[in-house]
């Protein structure tokens, strides 16, 4: 797996679909890719990690052991539940639950608990002064089913964790993880022009409309939730785009569709696929409807691992499990670490 980042990105995200779903398995396959091939690497975490039982779920989970020269921004309440002997190059302002952020450097190689920065900015202001302190690149360990660390913003390349948790039903797991692939994966809006005028207009996190001759015209509205309708007031027939900052859920689509028929003519720009929290049965039925999607920063997604094993006793066979995934995804590489490889 390490042959997918070394000499390429300098950060990279693990993302999982579910809790259990091999998020932490991928973390520490990447830190003995990372160990046997003498590379220093960063670690955080947008969430906690290396915790022997699950404090959410209450299931054992894999340590995470680190090596002489590992970097890592974590909090300093969990510093001395891990054997890891680090040395504290800082001690930043970035504050949480369980105490402030450090950014220390392992000096004798044992387990660690990572807890890291709870913002996205502190995440990547701490993965950059990881690089700066010789780290060859930063893993970012994702939390819960979050995916907000796999924005461009935040990581350059991002690894997603799927497997047998989510269901008992593979093709429910299977069906699952495309559409996660598929919206991860939204095509870029283009053109340099539009791109700055929809950016500028997103950075400021404002609703707008902007015409076939590049007019923005600004929707006074807070949040696109529950404001389909509103929206759709706004879509005139020489309207091209509507950029929305924010979350894109279904009753936002849902009202559009209701009110106007301008919708099909229009792409919805968003900032990137983090932003869509659609379930794939509702997709799969916008798109059909003429919805258009299309985002500002495309997820640079390298990686899917499986895990055809759930907590709750059953499980998948591996090979099968394996095979047919990358039967359904072909375009990007799907491996069983366990099991081994792709």
């Amino acid at each position: 797996m390490i042959e997918l980042i070394r000499g390429k990105y300098n950060t990279i995200s693990i993302v999982g679909m579910a809790k259990n779903s091999g998020k932490t398995v991928a973390l520490n396959y990447l830190i003995e890719e990372a160990i046997e091939n003498s590379i220093s690497i960063g670690i955080t975490s947008i969430g906690r990690d290396g915790e022997v039982l699950d404090i959410v779920t209450e299931t054992e989970k894999p340590p995470i052991f680190v090596e002489e020269g590992t970097v890592i921004a974590t909090a300093s309440g969990v510093l001395d539940l891990g054997d890891a002997n680090i040395e504290i190059l800082k001690v930043t302002e970035y504050k949480t639950p369980l105490g402030e952020i450090i950014i220390g450097k392992v000096r004798h190689g044992g387990y660690v608990q990572i807890a890291g920065p709870q913002r996205l900015s502190e995440i990547k202001k701490s993965a950059d002064e990881m690089l700066d302190l010789g780290a060859e690149f930063v893993i970012i360990d994702g939390a819960l089913d979050r995916f907000s660390q796999a924005a461009p913003a935040v990581s350059e390349a991002t690894i997603l964790s799927t497997g047998a948790v989510i269901s008992r039903d593979m093709n429910i797991v299977i069906e699952k993880t495309i559409h996660k692939v598929n919206t991860l994966g939204l095509p870029e809006v283009e053109g340099k022009e539009i791109r700055r005028i929809l950016r500028e207009v997103m950075d400021k996190g404002q609703i707008a409309t902007v015409d076939v001759e590049n007019k923005v015209e600004i929707i006074p509205i807070k949040t696109a939730l529950n404001s389909g309708h509103i929206i759709a007031d706004y879509l005139k027939n020489n309207t091209k785009y509507l950029a929305i900052p924010g979350s894109l859920v279904k009753n936002t689509l849902e009202d559009l569709i209701k009110s106007t028929r301008k919708y099909k003519d229009i792409e919805i720009i968003i900032q990137d696929g983090t932003k869509i929290f659609i379930e794939s049965k509702d997709w799969i039925k916008f798109v059909r409807q003429g919805i258009k999607i299309k985002v500002l920063d495309k997820i640079n997604l390298i990686g899917i691992t499986v895990n055809p094993y759930a907590p709750a006793g059953y499980y998948f066979e591996p090979k099968d499990f394996l095979l047919k995934m990358k039967s359904y995804i072909d375009h990007i590489p799907v491996m069983d670490l366990v099991l081994g490889g792709e």
